[in-house]
């Protein structure tokens, strides 16, 4: 949380996807974050494009807030990226969408924009980003689930990133409880990922682009003529969810579990789906009753760069002196 005695820093976040680097330019005000710039541009692959589209993003960002001469420059970039991040170094091992096996990224960002950097996994930057927007105290314990390409949870307690003993806390697409047993690309068979996660969905719902609100109209429409295959898609997807979100309630116990990533984009048709087959379970279970999990759910705002700004957010870690003034 900022000061409110004095002005924030401008802090930049990137975020590092399959398809797109997206940027944002924020003051992280005692209310949420102001957004002051943004910027994008389609993502190549191989480290050294990965460099330079963010190098690209971070000056378009800076372009746009040199228009505006009462701000200050920016004074801090934090990425949020896939792969395995070395917290310390910022060292990126393993971004497999983009075909990148190792990128000193923290280090490499650090000396092309001369700015203070640092790197976080994309879920857990977007779990800071999300949490910020939605409960501005960030107390207790929450978690952002993603919907995603692929299924991961980031938890926070108190606002501070849970990591655990070798960054695995909330990697529960890796759970392989899913009965249909099929093979998950890190190795395993019945992965929680093969089903409940925007890949899965794609793959199980070829007609269709985002898959998912098809998927629910075509269930919900007995004159489809995919009603019943519609039907039997979403009692997968909509099952395996469930599983990850009583997974999140029985080992991590969050007061508030965040529905993230591009699935989440359904918006209110799949938070519904979701809490009709968490109300179902807890029909048969007084232990689920108990727990409530339907009144914990929140969609994440479509409309903001949540990546982003969780990127932005991480920057707060890196110490820099604040503005006297703006």
């Amino acid at each position: 949380m900022p000061d409110p005695t004095q002005s924030p820093p401008i802090l930049l976040g990137i975020d590092v996807g399959g398809t797109k680097i997206a940027g944002v330019a924020i003051e992280d005000l005692p209310h949420g974050p102001r957004i002051l710039a943004q910027a994008q541009r389609p993502a190549q692959r191989e480290a050294d494009a990965l460099i330079e589209d963010i190098v690209a993003v971070v000056h378009a960002l800076t372009t746009q807030l040199a228009e505006h001469p009462e701000l200050a420059g920016p004074q801090a970039i934090g990425i949020g990226t896939p792969g395995a991040v070395d917290e310390a170094s910022g060292d990126v091992r393993d971004i497999a969408n983009l075909a990148i096996p190792y990128v000193p990224l923290a280090q490499t960002i650090r000396e092309q924009c001369g700015l203070p950097t640092i790197v976080e996994n994309d879920v857990n930057a977007a779990a800071l980003g999300a949490a910020r927007l939605i409960d501005g105290t960030q107390t207790g314990t929450i978690a952002f689930l993603n919907l995603g390409t692929g299924l991961a949870a980031g938890v926070l307690r108190d606002g501070a990133i849970d990591r655990g003993s070798s960054n695995t806390v909330g990697e529960i697409g890796h759970i392989p409880v899913e009965p249909h047993r099929w093979k998950c690309a890190c190795g395993q068979r019945g992965c929680l990922e093969t089903a409940a996660s925007g890949g899965a969905a794609k793959r199980l719902w070829p007609y269709a682009d985002p898959p998912m609100p098809a998927i629910l109209a075509a269930s919900a429409n007995p004159d489809d003529p995919r009603h019943k295959q519609a039907e039997d898609v979403k009692a997968i997807i909509i099952g395996a969810i469930a599983d990850a979100i009583d997974i999140l309630a029985v080992t991590v116990d969050p007061a508030q579990i965040i529905l993230g990533g591009g699935m989440a984009k359904t918006g209110s048709p799949l938070l519904e789906a979701i809490s009709q087959e968490l109300h179902e379970r807890a029909l048969e279970s007084p232990f689920i009753t108990s727990l409530q999990l339907p009144g914990r759910l929140r969609l994440a705002p479509a409309n903001m760069p949540v990546g982003a700004i969780g990127a932005a957010l991480c920057a707060e870690r890196i110490p820099v002196p604040h503005n006297q003034s703006t």
